[in-house]
């Protein structure tokens, strides 16, 4: 019986130098985030007071290809990037289709996730830039773990608002936030003045993205 490749790994010398930027190519470019005050574009000096100014020139720039530093690069394949590309046969012969499909497995990764991409680039940025700390919202705790994570690699301290539901049914996402060194509350909380206005009306709040 002839054995089917079923998984490609690419060598990780061979592991892409440079992200692609998709909005130069793109028929117009998309809407510019709104000031939620004035429901107008957003000053640059309004985002800095939320990303580090490396994140804001790469959101507005008009290049195609950016640099990955170095440093970036070296965390990505201590993670296991690049991850495994998968053929799928038994899919290809269940829908009779002559096409080959393949999908890249993300739960190699420490988090189990696709979101460490960008999360050890955004800490990363900020340490560049001095910052000490960095605060994130998270929903089931995977973009909370990814940052918790890349924080742990840079030396950033993390803190995290997770929505209360998830941080009570799923204990073990704030455990492994925890492990990487993060401070994890449920949203709301009492940390927040925005919490503590809601939690008055409403001590049982499940929280959502939202709030937190």
């Amino acid at each position: 019986m002839e054995l089917k490749q079923l998984k490609s790994i690419l060598n990780p010398e061979l592991l892409p130098n440079k992200w692609y930027n998709i909005v130069p190519e793109l028929p117009e470019p998309p809407p510019p985030p709104l000031d939620p005050q004035t429901l107008k574009p957003i000053s640059i000096s309004k985002l800095e007071r939320l990303f580090a100014k490396e994140l804001i020139r790469q959101e507005v720039s008009t290049e195609i290809f950016i640099k990955i530093p170095e440093e970036i690069r070296e965390a990505y394949i201590e993670l296991s990037r690049p991850t495994p590309l998968f053929r799928a046969y038994r899919l290809e012969k269940a829908l009779n289709t002559p096409a080959k499909i393949y999908f890249k497995y993300e739960g190699v990764l420490p988090t189990g996730a696709h979101k460490v991409n960008t999360a050890v680039a955004q800490v990363y940025y900020n340490k560049v830039q001095g910052i000490e700390r960095v605060v994130t919202e998270t929903g089931a705790g995977q973009w909370g773990s990814a940052l918790s994570l890349a924080g742990a690699i840079y030396g950033v301290k993390v803190r995290v608002f997770m929505v209360r539901s998830s941080y009570m049914q799923k204990p073990y996402r704030r455990i492994l936030m925890e492990i990487y060194g993060a401070e994890v509350f449920p949203s709301p909380s009492t940390i927040t003045s925005v919490g503590r206005k809601i939690l008055k009306e409403d001590p049982e709040h499940p929280g959502s993205l939202g709030i937190a």
